[in-house]
């Protein structure tokens, strides 16, 4: 990319990252309240009730779930508002008209969703760790999935803004896949609890990947090995940047 693209990636990023800060009472402390209150329902219920890999209780346990699913509800949340809102509002030309290539859009838009997503989860994990403190095993973990994490929902969001062309398929593509995917991944239970037929479904679903290895982080034990986690995280970012990328490129439904 040459200086001119970067300092126009740039623009554009500082662009999206005061567009979520200006409103953050609504874009991070709305969902660290959400967890909170999940923590608070979840962990009174069942903390005297189950113990997870052997030792740990059920609110250390829940913690580092909630923080990831807020990082990745987050940073899919703000690409995709951002690009629907402007598809909508029809202040989507004044980037159309810029010079800026497909590169320089994706780089601004998934670096403003995994700045957001990293916020939120932050502010989640400060204010939850008060509770109980789930331990840091392994911070690099830690950071290299929420990063990962981030940036595959940053890219999924554009994909999800590019092809939706009003508010309500958007809340459709986040109600009936985000969200199923988010709960159905292990943030509120191990799945070796489950039985072996649920087991396997849950394999199948890379936001699972996505928290058990972040989880490994704050433990140092999983449900399966972080590598495969970070092999599995890792591919569906490329594929996921890729597609994004090539849709950004050709203008889909951006474009005439």
């Amino acid at each position: 990319m040459s200086a001119i693209q970067l300092a126009g990636a740039r623009t554009l990023f500082y662009k999206e990252v005061l567009r979520f800060w200006k409103v953050s009472f609504q874009t991070v402390a709305a969902p660290v309240l959400t967890a909170v209150l999940y923590l608070l329902i979840f962990g009174h219920v069942l903390e005297n009730h189950v113990k997870v890999y052997g030792t740990v209780g059920y609110t250390s346990f829940l913690i580092p779930g909630l923080v990831m699913m807020s990082v990745l509800q987050n940073a899919f949340a703000n690409s995709s508002s951002s690009l629907i809102q402007s598809k909508i509002t029809g202040n989507l030309v004044f980037l159309l008209v810029t010079p800026l290539s497909h590169w320089a859009w994706f780089l601004a838009y998934v670096g403003a969703s995994i700045v957001r997503g990293l916020a939120v989860g932050t502010g989640v994990f400060l204010v939850t760790c008060w509770f109980a403190w789930p331990g840091l095993a392994a911070p690099l973990w830690i950071i290299v999935f929420a990063a990962l994490g981030a940036g595959m929902m940053g890219a999924l969001g554009l994909i999800a803004g590019l092809w939706a062309e009003k508010f309500d398929q958007m809340a459709a593509f986040q109600n009936f896949i985000i969200m199923p995917m988010t709960f159905l991944s292990g943030v509120f239970y191990s799945v070796h609890s489950l039985p072996a037929v649920w087991q396997a479904v849950s394999h199948l679903n890379p936001f699972f990947y996505m928290i058990d290895g972040f989880r490994h982080g704050f433990f140092g034990v999983s449900d399966v090995s972080p590598w495969l986690s970070l092999s599995i995280v890792a591919a569906g970012l490329v594929v996921v940047s890729g597609i994004a990328l090539e849709l950004l490129r050709r203008g889909y439904k951006i474009r005439g």
